[in-house]
This record gives C-alpha cells, structure tokens and sequence, in this order.
C-alpha cells in the first residue's frame, strides 16, 4: 500500500519493513489506516461513552486549535471499554452503541474518527510506544485530551509524561479542564447513575440532548394490543445502559418523522414476566413497521414500575399514563 505523507519512514511499502513490528502494534497502525484522512492533525484519544457534553466542549476546543494551527482534526476511540478487559469482573454498560457513538462524533465536523480494538495486548503498550504510532500513522502533531488523561501500560502516559514524549517525538500536548456542571464535572459515569436513577432531566442535561435508545421493532407476545394499547417492542443489545424500570414519556423517531407516546422499561410484573423489554405505546398511531429501526428518546419518568393486582388495574393506570403524556406534550 502506499504511504501517506508525511509519514515516517516505518510506514510499510513491503513485507520486509515489518520487521521489529510488534503484531499488535501492526494492528493498531493497520486499523488507524483504515480512518485517517491524509495530512498532519490534532488528536484527541478516549473511549467517549454517550458523546456526551463534555466530550463535544473537547472536540469543538479541538477544532478550534487545529484550524487555528493548520491542521486536520482526528479522534481514536477506544472498543471494547478499557475496564471491560481490565477488569472482567466488572460489568460494563454502554449509553451508546460503537455504532451510534461514531455516528455522533463524525456528526462533530472531525476529519477522521479511528476504532482501536481494546485488548489485553493493547493494555501492554507502553505510552511511548503508542504514542509514536499515533504521530506515524495519523500524523499527530497535537494531542488535546482531559486534565485527567492517562495512556499506555499501567497509566504511565500521564498529561506530563505525554508532554516528555512529545517533546522527543514531535508533537504538543494541552491539556484541557473537565466541564462542570452543578455537583461535578460532566462524565459517562454520571450519566450512567442519573439513568439508573430515572433522572431523565439530569441526564439530559448532562449529554446535551435527550437520552435515547436506537434499535429495530421486534415481534412480541401481543399483550398490548390485546388490552388495547398495542406497543412497539425495541430490539436491544444486553449491555446497553437503560434507565431504571418504569414508565417514561417519550418521542419516537421514524422514517424521519416524530411521534409522541409513553415508554414502559421493565419485565411487566402483572403478567410473572421476566423478560427485559422496551414498550413503546405511540399516540394516535397505527402502522406496522416491524423491522424499522427506531430511535425513542425518554424525556421524563412518570411512575416506577409496578405490579397491578389483575389487567383491568393495570389498564386503568395505562389510561392515567397516557392522560399525563398527553398534558407533558401539550
């Protein structure tokens, strides 16, 4: 394959210039191949879980210092997340897919966004040695991350010590301070805990937009529709992060087109269910659109879920649900 300018000279024009590769480190340089457009950039390095508002106050800061400088703008992003392969034991949800948080950092104006496969060989690259991959192969003559920030094999590549390497192989580091919001700075985690608080408000605040949930309407058992408020089921991956049971007003985006309803998260108790679903009850709505991939944004909670004493109870609060969504739209 043909080099990219400027590059240095490791980049590979044959078999034999990889020797002294280390196979992982060839993976990481094929797989920043694969996304970065040609040129010298500006950098950034995360996992960036939910895009959320602190994450877009770094990519516009970063924008902003690359065109000032001259150059173009690029993110890594980081999958599977470190702690899931650090620490197994440790149970590890999402608030976005890998998909969905690409489509939202590109959706930024960066020039490139890169996947790196997160592995337990990864975690063994030292700071350096990491680092100069990025300056190689993506051009990096800035790197913009958090006051927090740490790189490479055992978190060696702090801030300062980034700033060492990058003294020696050619490129800035600026640290940027987190983004703070009320009782701390804006971070993955507190969102995690405001959806598994059924803070939808908060959580709102937090990623700049409404939390949401993206999948494709499932088949389900039909309950709904035979107590007359059929529902749409969300297909969704087991470690995505949902809010806390209960029942939520929501938005629903379809085809490009928006509709009002209620959302009910929860394993539906009246009927012994044990299933985890994602119902969605749209007003004054009906369409079969099985298989469309759907988008829910959940804007507030109205109740917890709870257990009726028989389906005539369970119907008569749906009705008082659907009374309270109706006055949250109006």
């Amino acid at each position: 394959m043909a080099c990219r300018e400027p590059r240095s000279a490791r980049c590979s024009t044959g078999r034999e210039s990889l020797e002294g590769i280390s196979p992982i480190t060839l993976l990481i340089r094929e797989e920043l191949r694969a996304a970065v457009t040609p040129g010298e950039h500006a950098l950034t390095i995360g996992v960036f879980d939910g895009v959320h508002r602190g994450h877009q106050m770094l990519v516009g800061q970063l924008r902003e210092e690359a065109a000032k400088r001259g150059l173009g703008s690029g993110l890594v992003t980081f999958h599977p997340h470190p702690v899931s392969v650090l620490r197994p034991d440790v149970q590890i949800s999402y608030l976005t897919s890998l998909e969905t948080r690409v489509e939202r950092l590109r959706a930024t104006g960066l020039d490139f966004v890169a996947v790196v496969q997160f592995t337990s060989e990864l975690a063994q690259v030292s700071a350096e040695d990491f680092a100069r991959v990025l300056h190689e192969e993506a051009g990096m003559r800035l790197l913009m991350v958090g006051q927090d920030f740490a790189l490479g094999r055992n978190r060696e590549g702090t801030v300062d010590r980034l700033a060492e390497i990058g003294t020696d192989v050619g490129f800035d580091v600026q640290p940027i301070e987190l983004l703070p919001l009320e009782n701390g700075a804006v971070s993955s985690t507190r969102v995690r805990n405001a959806l598994a608080d059924g803070k939808m408000e908060e959580a709102t605040q937090l990623l700049g937009r409404p939390y949401s949930l993206r999948g494709p309407v499932v088949q389900g058992d039909q309950r709904g529709r035979t107590i007359g408020f059929p529902t749409l089921n969300l297909g969704f991956s087991a470690d995505l992060a949902l809010p806390s049971y209960g029942v939520y007003v929501s938005r629903t985006e379809i085809d490009g087109e928006h509709f009002e309803g209620c959302t009910n998260i929860g394993v539906r108790p009246t009927f012994d269910g044990t299933r985890l679903m994602v119902e969605t009850h749209l007003l004054d709505f009906d369409r079969d659109v099985y298989g469309s991939v759907i988008t829910v944004e959940l804007l507030d909670r109205l109740r917890p879920e709870q257990r009726f004493d028989g389906p005539d109870a369970l119907i008569a609060q749906i009705g008082l649900d659907l009374e309270a969504t109706r006055a949250y739209f109006a």
